[in-house]
């Protein structure tokens, strides 16, 4: 395994990668580090050259407090490890900043996956009767800096489910990402300030050229779920698939069957290329 950081205008990007043949770019959400992979790295790196990075904020990345792009950062880790292109799987706002990208540099982009991700600039309108996240109460906690608390309600709506009891997840699973979450805030890394695309994806969907899958739980976050709806049924030849009885973390929930899939969708992308 080759690690490392990449420099990039005002910080340095830590990266992993892993394996050869076609490169696959494996960017996680807002929850954690590039350690969110860890389960799905063995069967990626069978058949494709896995490439992961901590996004500034997270793991061991660093930053400045400066304006930046995560799409530049994403281009800049694939660009320097000499991949011309990729596959890209992105979990939550790994997701919506793969879509970026795919929009931004589509010749980057060979293939999206999305996990429990949508568009950028999409604004949900949740169905009568359905309780919203608690956005509110999580910002007050931030702005208080009661990490603790904040991590645990952050916690019981991403990886129970909102709604959902914390015995429905696996308690070393919840344990994990639980702790993840707080050592992210406990480390109050230095805060950049990221560069949105625009005009947004949601208003650019038509532009998306790489084959896309969607993937999302069926007990997630019901706004999100609505977005990554939205993604599958603006895009062109788009496939969705929803993970019976998983919520916002799919991929670690059910990381067998995930891979499973992820592998299938990529062969078929292959194939229609020639690798």
């Amino acid at each position: 395994m080759e690690s490392g950081f990449i420099a990039v205008p005002g910080g340095r990007l830590y990266y992993e990668a892993d394996g050869a043949g076609h490169p696959l770019l494996l960017i996680p959400g807002g929850l954690g580090s590039l350690r969110m992979w860890d389960e799905h790295v063995p069967a990626f790196v069978k058949r494709y050259q896995v490439i992961r990075f901590d996004p500034r904020g997270y793991g061991d990345t660093e930053t400045d407090n400066v304006e930046f792009s995560n799409r530049a950062d994403a281009a800049a880790v694939l660009e320097q490890l000499g991949a011309q292109s990729a596959h890209v799987v992105g979990q939550s706002r790994g997701g919506n900043i793969g879509l970026d990208l795919s929009i931004e540099r589509p010749e980057l982009v060979d293939a999206l996956v999305l996990v429990a991700a949508g568009a950028s600039g999409y604004e949900p309108q949740l169905p009568a009767g359905v309780e919203p996240v608690p956005w509110d109460e999580m910002e007050r906690l931030w702005e208080s800096k009661d990490w603790t608390a904040l991590a645990e309600l952050e916690t019981r709506v991403w990886v129970d489910g909102w709604g959902q009891p914390a015995t429905r997840v696996d308690a070393e699973l919840r344990r994990r990402v639980h702790d993840e979450i707080l050592q992210t805030y406990l480390a109050q890394k230095e805060e950049a300030q990221p560069q949105p695309l625009q005009p947004p994806a949601a208003g650019r969907l038509g532009e998306v050229e790489a084959p896309l899958l969607v993937v999302i739980g069926s007990v997630d976050e019901p706004g999100g779920t609505l977005n990554s709806r939205f993604v599958a049924e603006s895009v062109a030849g788009a496939r969705l698939v929803e993970f019976e009885g998983a919520a916002h973390m799919v991929h670690m929930e059910q990381p067998a069957r995930f891979n499973e899939l992820v592998l299938e969708f990529l062969a078929e992308v292959d194939a229609t290329h020639g690798r």
